[in-house]
């Protein structure tokens, strides 16, 4: 173990990419260590889920049934324990439509599981956002909201509103302003968990895979000793740690995109061979244990 302690960040993160799926990423005194999803230490702390991507609606390859994978990931997080609650970082459905919606709420809600949403660019295609709202985030109105869990404050964000296709993801003066209120009273030593659909840093900039305000948002959440920034959008994992900031992206539970600038454009890997989407899509799992905290991701492959 004292190796261990001693890694750098720039070292865990390295190890977090080549030990591939299953890996449990810990602070220690401020230092990430990794370890197998298998070692982890049985969780009696404060532990959640983050899914994302889910697509309800779509139909087409490599996924010609996203409910049942969605299914699947629910069935998962139900059997590994049951967190405190669950985080989806958005595109719940694939079109906005009233019946995606219905279907996402009731399978959700089936887990008993609380759950905290904000909105993908797929879920504000009509009206503006308006009835993923009144659904999914009523105690935010705008798809942005904050609150407190187990000593922890999360601030849920949207930053796909007015989206162009292919272009970056935007706060907006009118939420920055709200995030500063939101962050002015708190200790630098409260943890912060941010989750918010498109990457707060810049992922791709020709794939619009980056919040072209982000860097305003961050300022802000630089003087906490802890910050965890969760994103969905780009349908795979990436990592990346900038002093105090640690950024995570999540597999998709529909289906996977390309690693950015492999092809001309983003969009759904199509040519996926038989029996391997699975080991392609997943969800992640965060344990918060005084003093440390574990991040996982786990694939929906059997």
């Amino acid at each position: 173990m004292a190796d261990h302690d001693k890694l750098t960040r720039r070292t865990a993160l390295e190890c977090m990419i080549w030990a591939g799926t299953g890996v449990v990423w810990t602070m220690v005194g401020g230092i990430p260590r990794s370890q197998a999803l298998a070692a982890s230490p049985p969780g009696t702390g404060f532990s959640f889920v983050q899914i994302s991507d889910s697509h309800l609606g779509f139909s087409a390859a490599p996924n010609t049934n996203v409910t049942e994978t969605l299914q699947a990931a629910l069935d998962q997080v139900k059997a590994h324990a049951t967190p405190s609650m669950m985080i989806h970082t958005g595109d719940v459905s694939h079109l906005s439509r009233a019946a995606q919606f219905d279907t996402a709420w009731q399978m959700i809600g089936a887990t008993g599981i609380e759950t905290h949403y904000v909105p993908g660019e797929h879920d504000v295609l009509t009206d503006d956002g308006a009835g993923f709202f009144e659904r999914f985030t009523k105690g935010g109105a705008h798809g942005y909201y904050s609150f407190d869990q187990e000593g922890v404050h999360f601030v849920g964000l949207n930053n796909v509103q007015g989206l162009q296709a292919g272009g970056l993801g935007n706060l907006g003066v009118t939420q920055l302003a709200w995030l500063a209120q939101d962050l002015k009273d708190r200790p630098a030593s409260q943890p912060i968990v941010v989750f918010a659909h498109i990457p707060l840093w810049t992922v791709n900039a020709e794939w619009g895979w980056g919040t072209a305000d982000a860097e305003q948002a961050l300022a802000l959440l630089r003087r906490f000793g802890s910050v965890t920034v969760l994103n969905g959008h780009i349908h795979q994992i990436m990592q990346k740690v900038e002093g105090q900031l640690s950024f995570h992206t999540a597999r998709s539970t529909a289906f996977p995109q390309p690693a950015p600038g492999t092809t001309p454009s983003p969009g759904p890997i199509k040519d996926i061979p038989a029996g391997k989407l699975r080991s392609m899509l997943g969800i992640t799992t965060v344990r918060l244990i005084q003093g440390n905290s574990a991040l996982a991701d786990t694939t929906l492959e059997a």
